[in-house]
C-alpha cells in the first residue's frame, strides 16, 4: 500500500471522527464541580451533564471530559486536514509540472532542466512530509484497516 493508500484512509478516519463530535453536544463543556454522584461536566443547556465519581480520579476524568470537548475535537480534525491537504498539494503540484515537463522536453532544454529540478524539490518535500501523515495515524492503530506497515 502507498502513502496515497494512508492519506485516503486516515481521510476516512478524520471524517468518522467528525460525525461522531457532530453527534455530540457541542458545549461549552466545563467542569463545574461536585454534585450529588460526584464531579459533574455540564455541557449545553443547565442541567445537562456528565456525572464522575467523587475521587481524585473523578475530577481528573471530568477535567479531561471537559478539555476534550465536540468542539476542541473538530478543531483537531480540521488541523488534521490541512496537514494531509499540505502533503496532497505537493502531490498536486508534482503531477502538474509532470505535465509541463512532457511538453518543453523536447522544445526547450533549459525549461525542462528548470522543471526538473522543482520536481526533484517536489520529492523531496513529499518525503520530508510522509513520516508526519504516518504519525497522524498513530492514534487510529486499533481501528479496523490499519496497516503495521504505515506504523512510523
Amino acid at each position: 500500500m502507498t502513502v496515497e493508500d494512508l492519506v485516503q484512509w486516515l481521510r476516512a478516519q478524520l471524517d468518522e471522527d467528525e460525525r461522531i463530535a457532530r453527534a455530540a453536544t457541542l458545549g461549552p463543556w466545563v467542569q463545574s464541580g461536585i454534585g450529588d454522584y460526584g464531579w459533574t461536566v455540564t455541557f449545553g443547556r443547565p442541567g445537562a451533564g456528565v456525572e464522575t465519581a467523587d475521587t481524585e480520579q473523578g475530577l481528573a476524568d471530568a477535567s479531561f471530559i471537559a478539555a476534550h470537548n465536540p468542539a476542541r475535537a473538530l478543531r483537531e480534525i480540521d488541523a488534521k486536514r490541512q496537514a494531509l491537504d499540505l502533503y496532497a498539494a505537493v502531490l498536486e503540484e508534482r503531477t502538474a509540472l509532470r505535465g509541463r515537463m512532457r511538453k518543453v522536453i523536447d522544445q526547450d532544454h533549459d525549461e525542462f532542466m528548470r522543471l526538473h529540478k522543482q520536481e526533484s524539490d517536489l520529492i523531496e518535500r513529499a518525503r520530508l512530509l510522509v513520516p508526519f501523515v504516518r504519525l497522524l495515524a498513530l492514534p487510529y492503530v486499533d481501528r479496523p484497516g490499519y496497516r503495521e506497515e504505515w506504523r512510523p
